[in-house]
């Protein structure tokens, strides 16, 4: 650990001060939150990762913070081991859902579509082409990437190697023009994939 802050604020000067590699980052803080924080590291420090880890499993407040580009979304219950296994994966490139988050996103995303299909499929107009530019396997490892797997299980799933599994993940995020395998895992679970 190199530092603590107080906000998102505080949080920002740190790692442009400190240059760490991963930033664990609560949402509800004082001033600037974790939402606010990350974006504004994610923005100006690219090549730092941001692993939220808090007591709040609100589907608004995770897909914001997702959709910032976040790596990982914790909740603050696990045992220590797995937040340590999740830093080191959210170091090493992946991104971590807890399963229950992944579980209460899908839910939350299909409540939101019954209720207004539309809701959850805002396609930007080449969206459709582009999903359909989408290989079969490149679709299987978007909507494994929409459950929380990382690139190990995807490949023990699949029966491929994980190696193959990261050239598809590659292939599907630069089809979708998306920035980074966490918004290719939002994607998935926005349109239902």
């Amino acid at each position: 650990m190199v530092g603590t802050a107080v906000d998102g604020r505080d949080a920002y000067n740190q790692v442009v001060e400190l240059r760490p590699d991963v930033v664990l980052m609560d949402i509800r803080m004082p001033g600037i939150d974790g939402v606010a924080g990350s974006e504004l590291i994610l923005r100006h420090v690219p090549d730092t990762k941001v692993l939220i880890l808090t007591t709040f499993d609100d589907a608004e407040l995770i897909l914001q913070a997702l959709e910032k580009g976040v790596q990982g979304y914790l909740l603050k219950d696990l045992p220590s081991e797995a937040i340590v296994s999740a830093i080191h994966t959210v170091y090493n490139g992946g991104t971590v859902l807890q399963p229950d988050i992944t579980a209460m996103l899908l839910r939350e995303m299909k409540k939101m579509a019954d209720r207004d299909p539309d809701m959850t499929r805002p396609l930007p107009p080449d969206t459709p082409d582009a999903l359909a530019s989408l290989t079969d396997r490149e679709k299987e490892v978007l909507a494994l990437l929409g459950q929380g797997f990382n690139n190990k299980e995807m490949a023990e799933a699949l029966t491929i190697t994980e190696g193959t599994v990261k050239n598809h993940v590659s292939n599907l995020i630069a089809k979708l023009e998306l920035r980074d395998r966490t918004q290719a895992a939002v994607y998935a679970v926005r349109h239902s994939i």
